[in-house]
C-alpha cells in the first residue's frame, strides 16, 4: 500500500534536552535483558520499546526509548548530565559482557504528527512519531508537544519521577507499556511486581488545573493551564 499524505495541519516539534546512548556487540541484548523493565525480546526495526533503569529498590533511573538498527540498539534518553549518569550505570553492569558502549549527550529528537515520519511513540499513539532527522513540516513550539503529554498523563522523565525516590506505580508506567510482568528478573523487579499486583500505590501522577490543585498535591511539570501532580490515591 502507498505510505500516506502528510495531513495539511501536520507538524513538528523540536524536543528538548536529548542525548543519545549507542550499543553495538553479540552480548547486548542479553546486557539490557538483565537491566530494564522491558522485554527486549519484543524489539524490532520497526517496533521501538519505552522502559526504564531502576535502582535495586525498585526505584526510577532512568526512561528512555530503545531503537533497532542494523547490528546495533539505540537509547533515546535525557541528555547532559542525564545521559552521563545512564551511560555510566550501564557500564558499571556491563563486567565481562561482550558490549561496546557510546554516548551522545546531546541529541536532536522530533516529534511528528499528521505525518508518517519516522516511529510510533510506544507510549501512546496521541504523542505521535519520533524521528532524529528534522522533518520538511512546519514547526510549532515546544509547548504544543508539553500540553498534549500533560494532557494524556504521561510523564517526562526527570521532570515528573524523581530519580532514586519515585517507583513505577507512581507514574502509572505499566499503563504507558514501559513494564513487561512476565519477563525474567531484571533490577528492581521484585518491589515493581509486589506494588503492582498488591495495588500498595498511594499515590499517583495526575493530570491537574494549576488554578484548582488538589490538596497536598506534588507539582511537578507544567504548560499553560495544566500539570502533572503527585496526588494521594
Amino acid at each position: 500500500m502507498p505510505e500516506k499524505e502528510p495531513s495539511e495541519n501536520a507538524f513538528y516539534v523540536k524536543l528538548k534536552k536529548r542525548g543519545l546512548i549507542h550499543l553495538e556487540g553479540p552480548d547486548r541484548h542479553d546486557f539490557l535483558q538483565g537491566l530494564i523493565t522491558n522485554d527486549i525480546k519484543n524489539l524490532t526495526p520497526e517496533k521501538p520499546l519505552y522502559a526504564c533503569l531502576l535502582t535495586p529498590q525498585g526505584k526510577f533511573l532512568h526512561d528512555f526509548f530503545l531503537i533497532e538498527g542494523n547490528d546495533f540498539t539505540l537509547l533515546d534518553c535525557e541528555g547532559g548530565e542525564r545521559a552521563q549518569d545512564f551511560f555510566r550505570r550501564l557500564n558499571m553492569y556491563k563486567l565481562r559482557k561482550d558490549v561496546q558502549i557510546s554516548i551522545e549527550e546531546h541529541n536532536a529528537v522530533y516529534a511528528v504528527f499528521g505525518a508518517p515520519i519516522g516511529i510510533g511513540d510506544p507510549r501512546d499513539p496521541e504523542m505521535g512519531n519520533r524521528t532524529f532527522e528534522k522533518p520538511d513540516l512546519q514547526e510549532k513550539p515546544f509547548e504544543e508537544w508539553d500540553i498534549n503529554r500533560i494532557k494524556l498523563t504521561i510523564p517526562d522523565g526527570s521532570r515528573d519521577l524523581i530519580p532514586e525516590k519515585s517507583t513505577m506505580d507512581e507514574g502509572r508506567m505499566d499503563q504507558l507499556n514501559a513494564i513487561d510482568y512476565d519477563k525474567g528478573c531484571y533490577i528492581g523487579q521484585e518491589l515493581t511486581a509486589r506494588m503492582h499486583y498488591r495495588g500498595l500505590g498511594k499515590k499517583h501522577l495526575q493530570t491537574v488545573a494549576l488554578d484548582s490543585l488538589p490538596e497536598k498535591a506534588e507539582l511537578r511539570s507544567s504548560c499553560y493551564e495544566l500539570g502533572l501532580a503527585l496526588v494521594k490515591a
